[in-house]
Formats: C-alpha cells, sequence, structure tokens
C-alpha cells in the first residue's frame, strides 16, 4: 500500500506520470502478455511494484508449509504452538486470497517441496480455491485471539475480515456468469472452472452471497471494533476524522495493519536491500513540496464525489462548475489536494516566493497577450522546482499523507491499513444487497455516510447497487481495493477503462487564471489573481481488454510446469 506505485494506478483512482515507460502501462493499456506482466513481474524493471506475483508468493507460502511441517515437534508450549499456527493459516490464507485474486485457481501446495519432488502440478479450480481460503481462515480463527500481545500480528477478527472478502468476492458478477449487461467472458474458454465457479444456479448464487453476509457478520459480531468518531458535528469536523483516522497509529476501525518506525529510509529502488521502501508524504506529495507525485487522482475520481447534499456534481451546473472544489462530500478534501487547498508551509527555499501553502495546479495569466506562468505544483513553476515530479491531473493524492512531515528528512510513521472496519460494514451491505435485504443494506450504508457528515441514501434496485459500488469507491479510496472491485463487478467496461470502442480517456483539469489590468505580477506571490476558468482536458488514452480481468501466469513458470493452463485469451 505505500510503495512508491499503487495498484490505484491501474483504476480510475490514479493517473502514474510515468505512464509510459512504467509498469502500469500495459495493464492500464491491456498489453499484458506472459512474457510482459508490466508491474506484476518479479523482474520488474521498476521493482518496487506490488510483488502480487507467482514466484513471490509461492516462496511464501512454502514457509508457511514449512512451518507446519515442523511446529508439532517444536519445543514451544502448547499456547505458544496453536497461536503460531493461526497466525500462520492467517498468512498462507491472503498469500492464496492474493494469488487467487489476480490468477483464478491455482495449484494448491499444502508441503514444502523438496529438491527430489517433482514441480509439476495442476491449477485448483477457482471453487476449490475459494474454500481452501475460507477453511484456512477457519483455522487462524479457532486459534487466533481477539487480541495480540504485539501490535501488527493477526488476530481473530484479521482473519474473519479476510473470509469476508474472499467470500464477498466470490459471490460477485465476475465469478458468477456476467452481471446481466455484460455476459459471462469466458464461455468459450476450455477450462472456465480455473476462473470462476461452474453453476450459476440461482440458488448457487444465493448460497454464495449468504456465505459472504454470515462472514462479515460474524467480524461484526465479535464487538471489537467501530467506526472512528462515527457522529461529526460538522462537515468540517468529519473532514478532519476522516484525515486523522489513517495518521493515527491505532483506532477502533483497526483490524489488521502495519507498522512502520522512522528509522526506515526511503528509497525508489529498494528491492532487496536493507532500505525500506516507504515513505508516502515523499512519493506521493506535490513536486512543489519536494514530492514526487507519483499517483494524482483523475478528473474522473474527483467528479465521483458528491456535493454535500449528496446529489451529483455536474460540469452541466453553472454553479458547480466556476466552483468545483466548494460544498462537496467531506471526505473530498481529505483525500484529494486541489488547486487552492491549504497543505502545509513550503521548505525554506520556496516559501518566501509562496508563502501561503496552498496547493498551486493552475496558470496564471500575467500580461494582456495571454502569457501564462505555472503555478509552483505544475511542469511549468517559476524557477522549475522538481518539475520532472509534477502531476499532469492538476491533482494531488492527500489521503494517507501526514502534512507535518517534511518528505525530504523525514519517515512517515503512520500504520497502513490492509483491513479496516469500514470495509466489513460495506462487506455485509454488498451481501445485503445481493440476498435482496435493500432496507438493512441501506442502513450500514448510511451508517458510514453518517460519519463523514453526509445524507442517508434512498435508493433501491440497480440505483442502489452503483450507490454502494459509489460508496465503496469513495470510502476506501487509495486503499488497494479499487483494483478487484471493479473487475469483480465488470464495470472496466465501459465505465472504468473504455466506452464503446474500448477505450476511455483519463481526464485532468486545466485552470487559467486571467490577467487583472494594472496588476503587477509577483514570482509566486500572485498566484491566483482573478477568478478562475475550469476546464476538463484528455490527458491519456486507456483500453481495457477483458483478457486482463486475470494476470497470465509468467512464460518463465508455464516452461518450468508442463501442467499447468495459461489463462483465458493470453
Amino acid at each position: 500500500g505505500y510503495d512508491w506505485s499503487t495498484l490505484a494506478l491501474s483504476t480510475d483512482e490514479a493517473h502514474d506520470i510515468n505512464e509510459s515507460w512504467s509498469g502500469t502501462g500495459p495493464i492500464v493499456q491491456g498489453q499484458l502478455t506472459s512474457s510482459n506482466l508490466g508491474g506484476f513481474s518479479y523482474n520488474s524493471n521498476m521493482p518496487e511494484y506490488w510483488h502480487f506475483d507467482w514466484q513471490n508468493e509461492y516462496a511464501f507460502i512454502r514457509a508457511t508449509n514449512l512451518f507446519f511441517s515442523k511446529i508439532n515437534t517444536s519445543p514451544a508450549d502448547t499456547a505458544a504452538k496453536n497461536e503460531l499456527k493461526g497466525e500462520v493459516f492467517f498468512l498462507r490464507a491472503y498469500l492464496y486470497h492474493n494469488l487467487v485474486c489476480f490468477y483464478g485457481g491455482v495449484p494448491l501446495i499444502t508441503k514444502a517441496y523438496t529438491l527430489t519432488d517433482s514441480f509439476s502440478i495442476a491449477r485448483d479450480t477457482y471453487a476449490n480455491c475459494i474454500q481452501f481460503i475460507s477453511d484456512n481462515c477457519d483455522s487462524a480463527a479457532k486459534y487466533l485471539p481477539l487480541l495480540q500481545g504485539q501490535v501488527g500480528r493477526a488476530t481473530k477478527g484479521a482473519a474473519l475480515t479476510l473470509k469476508s472478502r474472499a467470500l464477498l468476492y466470490a459471490a460477485s458478477d465476475l465469478y458468477n456468469g456476467g452481471n446481466g449487461t455484460i455476459a459471462d467472458p469466458f464461455a468459450g474458454f476450455a477450462h472456465p472452472e480455473l476462473v470462476r465457479y461452474t453453476s450459476f444456479a440461482a440458488s448457487d448464487r444465493q448460497a454464495r452471497w449468504q456465505k459472504a453476509k454470515d462472514a462479515a457478520k460474524a467480524v461484526i459480531n465479535l464487538g471489537m471494533y467501530s467506526l472512528y468518531k462515527p457522529s461529526p458535528a460538522s462537515g468540517d469536523e468529519a473532514t478532519a476524522n476522516y484525515d486523522n483516522l489513517f495518521l493515527q497509529s491505532s483506532t477502533s476501525e483497526d483490524i489488521f495493519i502495519k507498522y512502520f518506525a522512522s528509522s526506515f529510509k526511503a528509497n525508489w529502488n529498494s528491492y532487496g536491500k536493507t532500505d525500506a521502501n516507504y515513505s508516502p508524504t515523499l512519493f506521493n506529495g506535490p513536486n512543489g513540496f519536494w514530492g514526487w507525485g507519483v499517483n494524482t487522482p483523475t478528473q474522473q475520481f474527483v467528479d465521483e464525489y458528491e456535493m454535500k447534499d449528496g446529489s451529483t456534481f455536474s460540469w452541466s451546473n453553472a454553479t458547480e462548475a466556476a466552483a468545483p472544489y466548494a460544498n462537496r462530500d467531506p471526505r473530498f478534501y481529505a483525500t484529494v489536494l486541489y488547486d487552492g487547498a491549504y497543505w502545509h508551509a513550503r521548505s525554506t527555499d520556496i516559501a518566501p516566493f509562496e508563502p501561503t501553502g496552498k496547493i498551486q495546479t493552475g496558470y496564471q495569466t500575467v500580461d494582456g497577450s495571454g502569457t501564462t506562468v505555472g503555478g509552483w505544483d505544475t511542469q511549468d513553476n517559476y524557477t522549475k522546482v522538481n518539475t520532472w515530479n509534477a502531476g499532469k491531473t492538476g491533482y494531488y493524492q492527500r489521503k494517507l499523507l501526514d502534512p507535518t512531515v517534511d518528505p525530504v528528512k523525514t519517515m512517515q510513521t503512520a500504520p497502513w491499513r490492509y483491513m479496516r472496519y469500514s470495509e466489513v460494514l460495506l462487506n455485509y451491505a454488498e451481501a445485503c444487497i445481493g440476498l435482496g435485504l435493500e432496507g438493512e443494506a441501506k442502513t450500514y450504508i448510511n451508517t458510514i455516510r453518517a460519519r463523514v457528515f453526509m445524507p442517508a441514501i434512498t435508493a433501491s434496485g440497480a440505483a442502489l447497487v452503483k450507490a454502494l459500488q459509489h460508496e465503496r469507491k469513495i470510502e476506501l479510496a487509495f486503499e488497494e481495493l479499487r483494483y478487484f472491485d471493479i473487475r469483480r463487478w465488470m464495470i472496466c467496461d465501459p465505465e472504468v477503462y473504455g466506452d464503446k470502442a474500448g477505450y476511455s480517456n483519463v481526464k485532468a483539469i486545466s485552470i487559467i487564471y486571467p490577467y487583472v489590468s494594472g496588476t503587477t505580477y509577483v514570482k509566486g506571490t500572485t498566484y491566483g489573481t482573478g477568478t478562475p476558468t475550469y476546464s476538463v482536458t484528455q490527458l491519456s488514452t486507456r483500453k481495457w481488454d477483458k483478457k486482463v480481468y486475470f494476470v497470465p501466469i509468467a512464460l518463465d513458470e508455464m516452461n518450468k510446469n508442463p501442467k499447468l493452463i495459461q489463462n483465458p485469451l493470453y
């Protein structure tokens, strides 16, 4: 989650400033092949990418299997053994969940192979893999405590939350024959059982939704978790609460999180080194604050934020178009850095020229002939500060970034939240919708909306499904979940990646401040004079190919194991 490139870059959440040469490009252009896995490649040119890859995950799975082969003969006492078993059952379930999300059914290996063993093993079915993950989660929950003595270790709640996530995904459209508009994309594949269920009977689908509902409710029933500051008195308070949720060392929402220390060092190319690849404020901060601006929110993502009254933002509304950042969902202000938003004081070498600490992603017209100069957070800033790291969408990420941290000098220590309670509530709501329990679903969705001072939703039917999808997109933004959501809902084309021609445009904002006659423009300090005009522009083009529902198995792995069957369309 805190690597410098994230899964958000392969969705409509964010744009990668290095998309043309980084591992993101092949994914968003539908160009993955067994020889080019882009950012999913273990040997990627950018080795700090995601590593949800075959080689990396199976190396860890071998470690879990080795543990199970030796734990019973360990001299440790029974209580210690059992707790460790719980943690390793959880880790094995999590590793297989990663593999299944990206590859579909995979070989289920439960022993630590030796050099004399045969490594040829076939992929198991998607259904069997989901059952295996669910069973490992149950085994983990059996042994794990509700609370751990050491933070960052798996608990019973973590095991049950992982089960909830896995079973919700399994009940979704992609694995159950289509979404009503898009038919089963694997109908012509010789082995569809590797990537989905084989029975789409209504009773089977209902059973899957019920399992997902029950799994989420099991977490709720633990009584261990609650929404962080659920009753704000205003939108401003809701913004502050949502912002602080991700910067606290612990909150009531935390289920499974990863901790960091200030002694960690940031290194953009640190894989395999002692430096930890961790510095979200450096990686994602604005270039005018000496950040690298890697994960920049798209205009499509910004437009998704509702007005504070719950209505949809529209560029066709003259009032909203004239002030597009006013009166939005409070989460917007805690998630996106936009032109004019206060971030923090700039460094001493820039502050004399820009003392306000506000984001400058627009262009100021400085004379009557129309000459413009870019703000400090553009590619055309006054002194060319860090321009190669300037975002291209007109926005920067704010969520998860600590404004009190000097990105050049200090490491951020806020933890990464793999699992938190909001996701569980949304999992439960989605499963309720699948079962036709709309009233119950709305109760849980509206609990989350109330926490951010947003009005309750009243939609039903298809509109309720869209409301749920919207809520996950906004509430869980940049938390590494949307990549999987858009695939399992089958909304990649046309909603996310493509239109009817199979293409979509990554949109950005152009902001131009007018020349004001008689004004003497001083470097930096008079940026923002006059009333700006906003226009949505096309930044780049992406293409959806349905083969990218799954990642291809690397050619090297296919060559090593003749029993493997490649994923559809590769």
